[in-house]
Order: structure tokens, then sequence, then C-alpha cells
């Protein structure tokens, strides 16, 4: 069965996180979560994880209610628990204790067997000047590709 391709990204995540390890989860979900993702009805805008109990958990990660639920809808801003190993929780763990990391969301997508992941990372915080050297990194390589280009 092919699968529509859904690819919700967190565009902030780059611009204002320095992301260093990534992991790919699986989230547990209700039915009519599914749904909605896969209608790509779902952000990932305001989005953190945390560990809690050996367990890690996104928070405020919105979902849409979806349209043909009945009473069974779910809340659109519930906390969702991540499926990871435990040698990657514990890694998780101990990188998101030191000061000025978080781990936070950073795709979220259909895998070719129709199950939703979630690629979290471990990333620091940027400060402002670290901002305006990334958005000068960024014109720099557009201006290269537009004077290959043209060649």
């Amino acid at each position: 069965m092919k699968f529509k391709e859904i690819n919700i990204k967190n565009k902030r995540a780059t611009y204002d996180f320095a992301i260093g390890d990534t992991f790919t989860a699986g989230i547990v979900l209700t039915g009519t979560e599914i749904k909605s993702i896969r209608l790509g009805k779902a952000s990932l805008v305001d989005t953190f994880c945390y560990v809690d109990n050996g367990e890690v958990w996104v928070k405020n990660m919105y979902i849409a209610e979806y349209f043909y639920g009945t009473y069974n809808n779910h809340a659109e801003r519930r906390d969702r628990k991540l499926l990871l190993n435990k040698k990657e929780i514990a890694q998780i763990e101990k990188d998101g204790k030191l000061t000025g990391f978080s781990i936070i969301p950073l795709r979220l997508f259909i895998n070719g067997r129709g199950l939703a992941k979630l690629v979290i990372g471990v990333a620091k915080g940027k400060k402002e000047y670290d901002k305006r050297q990334s958005i000068k990194e960024r014109d720099d390589r557009r201006a290269m590709a537009r004077f290959f280009q043209q060649k």
C-alpha cells in the first residue's frame, strides 16, 4: 500500500538551536491522531520533549482533531509517549541534563510501513550572533548557487 508522503518539519529548530545527536522514535497514538497526521494536519511549533521515569514524552505537539471523528476524538495538544530503546533513552537523558541543552522534535513523518515516526534531536540554544551568522551563511550559499546556475 502506497502512503501519501508526509514530512512535517520544525523549521524554527535549526534557526534557534544547534542540533547535536538525532534519534528516530515511534509515537504512541490513538486512531484519530494517526488519521489526522496522514492528512498532514499536525505541527511541531513550540514542541519539546522530556524524560520522565525512563520514558521520553513529547509535549505540546499539535495534531488537529479528525474531522470525521465522533466522541472518541483526541485532545489536540496532549502529551504523547515516544518509543525508543533503553540505550537511546539513557543517552538522551544524559545529554538533556547538561546546562543549555534541550530535546526538541525536528521532523514528523510516515515511514514505508505506514507508522508515524518523530525525529528528535539534542540541541543547544543559539545566541543572537550565532543566528546572524547562520543567516549570512545561508545567503552566501544562495548567492553562490545562483552564480553557478547562470554559467
